[in-house]
């Protein structure tokens, strides 16, 4: 059954930001310098964590806000922010790649775009360069070509072994709508970014068996929705059975990879943009 937009709140609290969610947060730490003072805004917020963490490490003079599109998460990141951070910083619900905030007002604007539909990518790096502030640091992190590769494979597989064969494309465009890493570079520049820079971390999540992979909440409630949104929803339990059967057969009682290219592409904005 689907999850309500609270149960979803609560499993990416507990069982996506702890570690799927740090793998993309350290890419980030590793590579953006806080400003002293200012805004800062950190779009696809979540539950917050990342983004109160960054917050407490902040100046006092700088200021974070955090925008989702969920209001479950934005209210678990409030109460959390309450309990946490010296001068409690704001969550606003907002629409990814539609921003309703005003032109070139954050000092620093980064985003994670881990759980993000592919083809809504571009126009959030848009929106993310367009309300930062000229000279100012926009930088991503998402999963990029060639990620999933292992999934991908066997998805396909099990629905050619269902007579699926109308669907063996959509794997394809699952294959093909993530960005190569130089798409991404082209894109941020696009957006008017300049001195574009990325770095690329090879990350690899590892399941005991189908079972586990397919009842992680990271793919049972985040992942699957959007690799399985194209087929019936009356072959949904088929396929996640098939999937489970390839898993444990190819794996050879061995651990099952998820394999991803965590990304962070990073720029600054153009001072005539």
């Amino acid at each position: 059954m689907p999850k309500t937009n609270k149960e979803l709140a609560f499993l990416h609290e507990l069982f996506v930001a702890t570690d799927w969610g740090e793998r993309f947060a350290e890419l980030i730490d590793e590579h953006i310098k806080l400003p002293k003072a200012g805004r800062g805004l950190y779009v696809a917020s979540g539950t917050g964590g990342h983004a109160i963490a960054l917050q407490e490490r902040a100046s006092e003079k700088l200021r974070f806000l955090g925008v989702d599109e969920s209001e479950e998460n934005l209210e678990l990141s409030r109460v959390k922010a309450k309990a946490t951070v010296k001068n409690t910083m704001e969550f606003h619900k907002e629409r990814l790649d539609r921003l309703t905030l005003e032109d070139n007002q954050f000092n620093l604007v980064m985003g994670d775009g881990s759980l993000v539909h592919s083809e809504r990518v571009p126009e959030m790096l848009e929106e993310m360069a367009r309300v930062a502030a000229p000279g100012c640091t926009v930088a991503l992190a998402l999963p990029t070509f060639s990620s999933f590769g292992e999934f991908f494979s066997i998805y396909w597989e099990a629905l050619h072994n269902l007579g699926l064969l109308d669907h063996e494309r959509d794997v394809e465009t699952l294959i093909t709508v993530l960005p190569a890493v130089s798409r991404m570079e082209e894109l941020a520049e696009q957006a008017g970014l300049e001195k574009v820079t990325s770095t690329t971390k090879v990350e690899e999540f590892d399941y005991e068996s189908a079972e586990k992979f397919l009842s992680d909440p990271l793919v049972a409630d985040f992942l699957m929705p959007i690799w399985m949104e194209t087929l019936p929803a009356d072959s949904h339990q088929n396929v996640m059975d098939e999937i489970g059967r390839l898993v444990n057969e190819e794996s050879h009682g061995l651990e099952f990879a998820l394999t991803i290219k965590a990304t962070l592409v990073m720029g600054e904005k153009a001072i005539s943009h």
